[in-house]
């Protein structure tokens, strides 16, 4: 897409900045070292490298766009945590197999069978860590004492902290499911609150969430649900811890002959909005630019740390989100002028392209050249397949269905790797692409609130109540001008390959027949 360019960062910055020493004039290896960083809940308009209007500085992100390929049309599976998290871990849309999120003390959504990314990579020779957000479920009712039951807080049901046998191993989390370590709070907004190392709390929860006891939120809404809670439980201090430990994980494979992966997900810049102090008042757009310059600084420190390691020459670093902004983002345009999906119209959950268009950058050393763009279709269920072709490992047919190998692409920004890619949030409610063309295979693509007074700032039509919305997104990036009206043969055609992809159950080429 053309809708969307790059600019310098300003001097200030730069000194803040990665280095920008990351040579592309090595020879990639055959077993690269993976580092991905995932955010949760950026807006693609929110990177300085990718909207010029942006009131908040990124430098580390935007020098690392400037190291790599940046794609300006990139996208996750779905517009909500959990399903884009699956997707990108397992080459498969989430849509195939669930449509929403694991809620508190939820189970796990991988099946015993599937092949995973980290089990992928670990068969070949990889260490595999995963810090951070979790929100893929755990066999909670494993440690769950007999008899238990939930009881009622506020206006919700939650589990009393003597509910669980908390010097229990927690089964079926990310150790089941092929990463070597994990180290994080599962979900930042969810009980347990607790930090858990690998398959055990770290110190067990004595008391029930107490929002009273944390600093006062800096915007919007703690939107944490009930149940147990550590004592000195501090969500402010999510960021700095888990940063520290993927710090260090990255200088400790300086001695290492062994590939690693570690997955990085971010809690931020998700509510609670909960920037630390020494960020406030650092971006043009509140307490939510603050948090997003606190996630870019975040990434910094694990890009100088894969530096320091002296690994950074054969590393995959990869940076993209789960899904667009939250719903606060409304106000955010209102009161600072910054649309955090800018160019694009919708928000989380919706399937406009604003709760899926998501920032996508790839620095592979070897392969992307400096500062390149590529404004082909990529999505991040093709992460899987584009390295296991690497690597050289035979996905077998009953993984990665929808997994592309983006290789080509990555040496050749204008090639076309895939041309269509299927959108979801909820069940029965579908945008799928095709080309230029964006079916809206539903009445309008919101699933979160539609907000007017944003639709008429921005010049938004009316909707015309059909029961699908096409948009040529070669001229109409906004999706302003539905024209299904016009064009019933064109929605007749996408619905029918559509449907094609939902039966046949895969999309990736190699298993075309």
């Amino acid at each position: 897409m053309r809708n969307v360019v790059f600019f310098a960062l300003p001097a200030l910055l730069a000194s803040f900045a990665i280095p920008a020493s990351t040579s592309q004039a090595v020879e990639p290896s055959a077993k690269p070292n993976v580092l991905i960083l995932y955010a949760d809940d950026m807006g693609f308009g929110d990177l300085g490298a990718q909207n010029v209007d942006s009131k908040i500085p990124t430098p580390n992100l935007d020098t690392l766009a400037s190291q790599g390929m940046r794609f300006t049309d990139g996208h996750s599976s779905s517009g909500i945590c959990t399903p884009s998290r699956y997707a990108l871990l397992t080459g498969r849309h989430h849509w195939r197999d669930f449509h929403g999120i694991v809620n508190a003390f939820g189970g796990s959504v991988f099946k015993p069978e599937r092949l995973t990314l980290p089990e992928m990579l670990k068969a070949n020779g990889y260490r595999t860590a995963a810090i951070g957000k979790w929100h893929l479920g755990w066999d909670w009712d494993a440690i769950k004492k007999p008899n238990a039951k939930p009881v009622k807080e506020g206006r919700k049901m939650a589990f009393k902290p003597d509910a669980f046998n908390w010097d229990m191993a927690i089964p079926d989390g990310p150790l089941a499911h092929g990463f070597d370590s994990y180290f994080g709070d599962t979900v930042i907004n969810f009980p347990p609150y607790c930090w858990i190392e690998n398959d055990r709390v770290q110190k067990a929860p004595t008391e029930m969430m107490d929002s009273t006891k944390w600093k006062p939120i800096k915007e919007g809404n703690w939107e944490c649900r009930p149940g147990p809670m550590a004592s000195d439980w501090d969500p402010y201090q999510n960021i700095p811890t888990t940063t520290a430990r993927g710090v260090e994980f990255l200088k400790s494979q300086r001695d290492s002959d062994e590939p690693f992966l570690l997955y990085f997900a971010f809690p931020s810049p998700h509510a609670p909005i909960i920037p630390n102090d020494q960020f406030d008042g650092k971006s043009g757009a509140g307490a939510y630019g603050d948090f997003v310059f606190e996630t870019d600084d975040a990434c910094g420190q694990l890009l100088r740390a894969l530096e320091d390691s002296g690994k950074a020459d054969n590393t995959i670093v990869i940076f993209t989100a789960d899904n667009g902004p939250e719903r606060y983002a409304y106000v955010r345009d209102e009161k600072y002028d910054h649309w955090s999906a800018k160019p694009f119209r919708g928000l989380k959950r919706d399937i406009y392209e604003g709760g899926h268009h998501v920032p996508f950058v790839i620095r592979w050393p070897g392969v992307t050249q400096a500062g390149s763009v590529s404004e082909s279709l990529v999505s991040q269920v093709d992460i899987m397949a584009t390295l296991a072709g690497h690597i050289g490992f035979a996905l077998p047919d009953d993984a990665a269905e929808d997994s592309h190998d983006l290789r080509p692409l990555l040496t050749n920004p204008t090639a076309s790797v895939r041309t269509t890619h299927v959108h979801n949030t909820k069940q029965n409610s579908y945008a799928f692409r095709d080309g230029k063309w964006l079916l809206i295979d539903a009445p309008n693509g919101y699933v979160s609130a539609r907000n007017k007074t944003w639709e008429s700032k921005h010049s938004y039509p009316n909707d015309d109540d059909g029961p699908a919305e096409l948009y040529d997104l070669s001229n109409d990036i906004g999706q302003r001008n539905n024209v299904a009206s016009q064009h019933p043969e064109q929605v007749a055609r996408m619905q029918g390959l559509l449907a094609k992809i939902r039966k046949q159950g895969y999309s990736a080429p190699r298993l075309a027949k």
